[in-house]
């Protein structure tokens, strides 16, 4: 009887790992963020500016100039040749000393219609300090980015920078994905 289970228990691992394999394997072959991107010509160029430091950029002119205690981030993205197949994921958040729990900031990501244009901007008035695990820490703090809640994903199009207004303190960062496959039917 020992050994019938004991083949039953290696059988049922062998087939879990081969699941978890063929999952991984699925999921991954749909998106991935473009290989080598430091290889490449600058896909995006980036701007930072503060109510003190601001400067018009040719393609973003029409968009506000940042508010008092908040830092406005363009993204002007290259031309590609299939931007359909590409995405650009969003995080906003802080570097932070933190310890070994779960930690996130709270706050509220706002899209706003660019009044009389129709152009799309997003703005987060404030960040504070959100959920965290409780867990025992024997190790130091390190820094770590912090994010407000989950990533932002949005359509890699180049005729129209991507805006954003951030609070003082709060950092933007961004990768891009390229689909690296077709589509495939469910059930065949």
């Amino acid at each position: 009887m020992k050994n019938i289970l004991n083949t039953k228990l290696k059988s049922l691992t062998k087939l879990s790992a081969l699941s978890l394999l063929t999952a991984l394997t699925f999921s991954a072959a749909a998106t991935s963020p473009v290989p080598n991107q430091f290889e490449k010509p600058q896909m995006i160029t980036t701007y930072k500016y503060s109510q003190d430091n601001y400067q018009v950029v040719d393609a973003a002119k029409m968009f506000p100039k940042p508010s008092a205690n908040q830092v406005q981030h363009i993204l002007s993205l290259g031309t590609l040749e299939n931007e359909a197949d590409y995405k650009i994921e969003i995080q906003i958040g802080q570097n932070k000393l933190v310890d070994c729990n779960r930690h996130h900031l709270s706050g509220k990501l706002d899209k706003i219609s660019l009044q009389g244009w129709g152009y799309q901007y997003y703005s987060v008035e404030q960040l504070t300090d959100g959920p965290t695990t409780m867990m025992m820490c024997p190790d130091p703090k390190t820094m770590k980015f912090v994010t407000m809640g989950k990533s932002l994903m949005i359509d890699y199009d180049s005729r129209l920078p991507k805006v954003f207004y951030l609070p003082e303190g709060a950092e933007l960062r961004y990768r891009v994905w390229q689909v690296k496959d077709t589509y495939q039917f469910s059930g065949q």
